[in-house]
């Protein structure tokens, strides 16, 4: 069974290097290159292949908005068979040789409807046509042409029912009813359902079932802070799965384990360092093929052969300095997509035919971007003042000596979630401009074990916050950062940081740029959407409960009322729709510093969400933050210019 995806790092330098000692002041600045370039649509992306590998399938611009494409592998013409203008396709996927489905919210509202629509753009049909309902998909039966497994939240919107349904017509059938707990559903190779994930809040079990005729039974019962999570069933389709595991250990393992007898039988392979990502399979073959894991860059443990040849080939003719990831293959596993990308390239699309030996490319998604105008993302490393290592990543601009010079602190959203390498514009544009830009994964960040992610438990602002500092005074001892030039801007969490970090320190920060962040913890938890409540317990654990003492707390770290520290300039840019960290986050920080008669500059787009998706807004909002960024740090522009 393969699972479906449709929504969605070089050697480690010590705290102790200066990187200053590495100047590249021999080569010239770049030219300057326009937003646009940077956050345009992609002429071409996202390509999938039949299930029968006679077509190929991507995204396209049309009317600003990326559509569905379709052409024959052996031939150039091309058939747009998608015709949305109001928002971009949010992710696709062959059913059949004949049908594609695809999702689409309204305005970033993430109540995404499902879309089936044939390769000739033909007979399209709305499959969940329900108003204020989401659609996620749980398996698309890949070996079943006319139907896949869906789970809606039609019936209440905290709870998602599972769903078998015809791809052509929408008709559905309940598969089981949610009893209000299970928070996921896992089928095996088949398409049957056989796994369910129900939580209290804070304690996670694993149900399983031997046949779709059985009853759920119990398997294991873990506090959240204990992961178990099941990747697929073994190739027997038994009681036997693949698991990521880090029960009696601190990093993510794969694991074999045995849910009938509900003890893990095979430790396959550890990371001691990071945590695994991933185990891949091959379908046809029935066979492990190798094991994804992230430290400053991808890396993969190979568990075959004939995968490993195949990656080997691509660093050959390609170059061992790119990342690597198969995207999607045909029904036989003989023809595939991959994509080749790294840290100056957007990257391409490489067609590979197995029996043939053909390895051609299909497409460059920025081929307007020159590579050698682009900054190496550098990873680095430092020391917080509790002695935690925090990894990183540290973008210079080119041609400027690593020097005082200006900086914007990038930290991620999340916030647990990680910064990872590769090609990242919004680094790229601010390193253009001549700005040096640090990404740190502070404490909480994902895939440094569960120790490290616990650390971050209701820290925000405070020791997470301290991360984010600590990574700005290192990059003054190392003499790269001028004090008196330092930005920070972040998105979701970032932002949240970012409000953080003008009102804890406020003489460390020139300027601040609050893209969809929290304001007011006490609203935020009030405000989050419906399909979250039965992960609120386990919100009050990682964030703050506001019904106990951690409401002192609360308040302490929410920015919303510390607004009287703010002496850096603030932009503040939010989607009205957006279900994640409400419109009234943005507006309560705007407000009360409007009140206190400070000038803030506020980005309302009234059809966003959780981040500017249109193309449109994404010009507005970088061409904005950059002439932002440049007016309240007037020295940086001025210095270019001469």
């Amino acid at each position: 069974m393969k699972k479906i995806i449709l929504i969605l790092v070089l050697i480690l330098l010590g705290a102790c290097k200066n990187i200053s000692e590495t100047k590249e002041t021999a080569i010239a600045p770049p030219p300057e290159i326009s937003v646009e370039d940077f956050f345009k649509n992609s002429e071409q992306r996202s390509f999938r292949i039949s299930p029968d590998g006679t077509h190929l399938a991507y995204l396209a611009p049309y009317n600003k908005r990326m559509n569905i494409h379709v052409r024959a592998i052996d031939s150039e013409e091309v058939v747009r068979i998608t015709s949305v203008e109001d928002r971009d396709i949010a992710g696709y996927f062959w059913a059949n040789n004949d049908k594609l489905v695809y999702i689409k919210d309204d305005g970033g509202n993430e109540n995404f409807h499902l879309f089936s629509v044939n390769k000739k753009g033909d007979d399209e049909v709305d499959l969940t046509p329900f108003d204020g309902v989401r659609a996620q998909i749980v398996d698309d039966l890949e070996n079943n042409e006319n139907e896949m497994i869906i789970e809606l939240n039609n019936r209440i919107p905290q709870v998602f029912d599972p769903y078998r349904i015809n791809i052509n017509t929408g008709k559905m059938e309940l598969i089981y009813e949610n009893p209000g707990n299970i928070t996921g559903w896992q089928t095996d190779h088949d398409g049957k359902l056989r796994i369910a994930y129900v939580t209290n809040g804070v304690d996670n079990s694993i149900l399983y079932r031997e046949t779709e005729k059985d009853d759920f039974k119990e398997v294991i019962t873990t506090n959240f802070k204990q992961t178990l999570t099941i990747q697929f069933f073994d190739f027997d389709n038994g009681n036997v799965v693949y698991a990521l595991s880090n029960l009696g250990r601190d990093k993510l393992a794969v694991v074999k384990y045995d849910l009938k007898e509900n003890k893990e039988i095979e430790e396959i392979y550890i990371n001691q360092d990071v945590d695994v990502d991933e185990v891949s399979y091959s379908d046809k073959r029935k066979v492990l093929t190798s094991i994804n894991y992230n430290d400053t860059k991808q890396k993969r443990k190979f568990l075959d052969e004939e995968t490993e040849q195949l990656f080997s080939r691509l660093e050959k003719e390609l170059g061992d300095t790119n990342e690597y990831y198969i995207t999607s293959s045909n029904k036989n596993e003989d023809k595939f997509l991959v994509y080749v990308g790294n840290d100056t390239s957007r990257g391409a699309y490489y067609f590979y035919d197995k029996e043939s030996k053909e390895l051609k490319k299909i497409a460059d998604l920025s081929p307007w971007i020159n590579p050698d105008h682009m900054a190496s993302m550098k990873p680095i490393s430092y020391t917080s003042r509790d002695g935690l290592t925090i990894h990183g990543y540290l973008s210079l601009p080119i041609g400027r000596e690593a020097k005082n010079l200006p900086v914007v602190i990038n930290p991620h959203g999340g916030p647990w979630a990680r910064d990872f390498w590769g090609y990242n514009p919004e680094v790229q544009l601010l390193a253009n401009r001549g700005y040096a830009v640090l990404q740190m994964n502070f404490r909480g960040s994902t895939g440094y074990g569960k120790a490290f992610w616990e650390k971050s438990f209701k820290q925000w602002g405070q020791s997470m916050q301290n991360d984010v500092t600590d990574g700005v005074h290192w990059l003054i001892d190392q003499g790269i950062a001028d004090p008196d030039r330092i930005a920070i801007y972040g998105g979701s969490y970032g932002g949240y940081a970012t409000l953080a970090g003008i009102t804890n320190t406020p003489d460390l920060y020139a300027a601040a740029v609050d893209y969809v962040g929290v304001s007011n913890l006490f609203t935020f938890m009030e405000t989050i959407p419906p399909y979250w409540e039965p992960y609120k317990e386990m919100l009050y654990e990682m964030v703050g409960d506001p019904n106990s003492n951690d409401s002192i707390m609360m308040k302490a770290n929410s920015p919303v009322f510390q607004v009287n520290k703010i002496t850096a300039a603030l932009f503040v840019a939010q989607g009205a729709n957006d279900p994640r960290v409400a419109k009234d986050e943005s507006d309560q920080m705007v407000n009360a510093l409007e009140k206190r008669g400070v000038p803030i500059q506020y980005m309302l787009k009234e059809n966003e969400g959780h981040g500017f998706r249109n193309e449109e807004n994404r010009f507005d909002f970088y061409n904005a933050m950059t002439e932002f960024l440049d007016t309240n740090m007037k020295e940086k522009v001025d210095e270019i210019k001469t």
